[in-house]
């Protein structure tokens, strides 16, 4: 484990820099620390033998990123937003702390720098047990009303329901778990301290209290439509236990969740509708595919995946200490 001060302020600071999954960045701190790639970003330097056996192009895509980060560096407080954080009490977790979820690791180069956290939960507590109720934002009264009962009935037998805090079924499935006196963790696409949307303010804190809020973006950083394609593949890996999938229209941003979930090879379900329904297009096309086990309760979802993700925690935990870098002709030797 890192608790060093220089090891927690390069995590804030990439935070800052880089958008998250950044397949240059996630490949990079599979060689260097987050100090020593920050370093390399303040000075607008390679890291030494990083470049060694990669063609011209690829250099010059490493020397653009480089200058792309060095240029931000202006803009990003000093402490990577550390301070702010302590006023809005959010606390910053980083790969390797004891609060990290160690099946985040899953990602691979996609893994968070780190995660910035409103609330009090033991993250790595709440993903032992853990489940995603995910869905279309312009929900139908069946689907909020089906995401409620479901997440309350799990939250009441002990599962932490994780999801995105939008409209539709994100908030309803929220609500459903604190309604039942539960616990439940919102992934944002924007910096914890932010309403988004600004109707859920109220929610966002109830939820906080009860569970996490939880972004890989630093404080004050407002949301973009990439924010939510990359928060995504984390409502995935947080859910150990698996995803439900409750209204998805046809080409439903939803469904990029589902396709996560499948990817980290983590149970899938879904919840069917009327056959008439276009909100229940993407549930039906996933449940026919075989792609998603068909649930319509929490029996079902219970029966389906056991009662506890304990089984699929990894045997060792991953190192925190950069490994092999996945890269042709890259040094592979440790900074």
């Amino acid at each position: 484990m890192n608790h060093h001060p220089e090891h927690r302020l390069a995590c804030a600071m990439l935070t800052c820099l880089v958008e998250p999954a950044d397949p240059l960045m996630g490949r990079l701190l599979s060689v260097l620390t987050p100090a020593g790639m920050l370093a390399s970003i303040w000075s607008g330097t390679m890291p030494a033998g990083v470049a060694d056996g990669l063609d011209q192009t690829q250099v010059a895509g490493l020397r653009r990123s480089l200058a792309r980060w060095r240029a931000q560096l202006p803009a990003v407080p000093p402490d990577g937003g550390l301070a702010a954080g302590e006023r809005h009490g959010i606390r910053l977790v980083c790969p390797g702390d004891p609060g990290w979820p160690l099946r985040l690791d899953d990602l691979g180069t996609a893994r968070p720098y780190a995660l910035w956290v409103r609330g009090r939960t033991d993250l790595a507590v709440s993903w032992e047990k853990s489940l995603a109720v995910v869905g279309a934002r312009a929900a139908t009264a069946y689907g909020t009303h089906i995401a409620a009962e479901i997440a309350a009935d799990l939250a009441g037998r002990g599962w932490v329901i994780v999801s995105g805090a939008a409209y539709g079924i994100d908030a309803a499935a929220h609500h459903g778990a604190l309604i039942a006196d539960g616990r439940t963790i919102a992934v944002l696409a924007c910096g914890p301290d932010i309403a988004y949307p600004s109707e859920h303010r109220g929610l966002l804190a109830d939820i906080a209290a009860r569970g996490a809020v939880i972004s890989e973006y630093p404080p004050g950083r407002r949301p973009r439509r990439v924010s939510f394609l990359a928060r995504n593949r984390l409502i995935a890996a947080l859910a150990c236990g698996g995803t439900i999938v409750v209204e998805a229209a046809a080409r439903s941003g939803t469904l990029a969740t589902a396709r996560h979930a499948s990817d980290l090879d983590r149970p899938l379900m879904a919840v069917p509708g009327l056959v008439t329904s276009t909100m229940s297009a993407g549930c039906h096309t996933l449940i026919r595919e075989q792609r998603a086990t068909l649930v319509t309760s929490a029996a079902d979802i219970i029966a389906d995946i056991g009662t506890s993700c304990r089984r699929r925690q990894p045997a060792t935990p991953a190192p925190d200490a950069p490994g092999d870098l996945d890269c042709p002709g890259v040094s592979t030797q440790r900074r």
